[in-house]
């Protein structure tokens, strides 16, 4: 919805562009998760999986749409986490800002899962994350964060080491949150 995501990018693409892009992000996601076909895919809308794209995304892929609850992201994602947990031995939890994430990367933080670690982090270049590998869940991981700051990552591992888990990482990525990471998307992408 216009106003609601991307918010960082309306001042470069107004807010319906910001949408627009979402909508063209969120689709590139999707398409790439159902291609991996490495497990059940839930997409977690907000506020509810009403919006007539959600739906169209639901009759074209064989995914579960899941309403998004909490004051903020840290409770939604937390909440996601817990609901994929008590049907699965692992969760992915991925935005759809990241357009380098691909297949392997998924793959390869689902079998780190599988061999035994507790979670499993995609480093963002902007000090937040892609993905949050998880075989297990704590509130502690997600309370209290600035969400979109560039600490966001560097607090996650302080809390998994103490929490005492071991993890894994990814390379670094770049996800499109701010003007500077729309233009390094459109240069690569002409």
């Amino acid at each position: 919805m216009p106003g609601y995501v991307k918010t960082r990018l309306i001042p470069a693409l107004g807010a319906e562009g910001a949408a627009l892009l979402y909508m063209r992000l969120l689709q590139q996601s999707v398409e790439l998760v159902m291609a991996a076909d490495l497990s059940p895919v839930q997409l977690w809308s907000a506020p509810d999986s009403t919006h007539a794209f959600f739906q169209q995304l639901a009759s074209q892929y064989d995914l579960r749409l899941c309403d998004q609850s909490g004051a903020d992201l840290g409770e939604r994602m937390c909440g996601a986490a817990d609901r994929a947990l008590k049907e699965s031995d692992a969760v992915l939890l991925i935005g759809a800002d990241c357009p380098l994430l691909s297949a392997a990367h998924l793959a390869q933080a689902l079998q780190w899962l599988m061999d035994g670690e507790d979670a499993v982090l995609g480093p963002a270049e902007d000090g937040g994350y892609v993905l949050l590998g998880l075989r297990q869940n704590s509130a502690a991981l997600f309370e209290d964060m600035s969400w979109g700051g560039d600490q966001v990552l560097e607090i996650t591992r302080r809390r998994l080491a103490g929490l005492g888990w071991h993890w894994q990482e990814l390379e670094p990525l770049w996800d499109i949150d701010r003007p500077v990471d729309l233009e390094r998307w459109q240069q690569q992408n002409r």
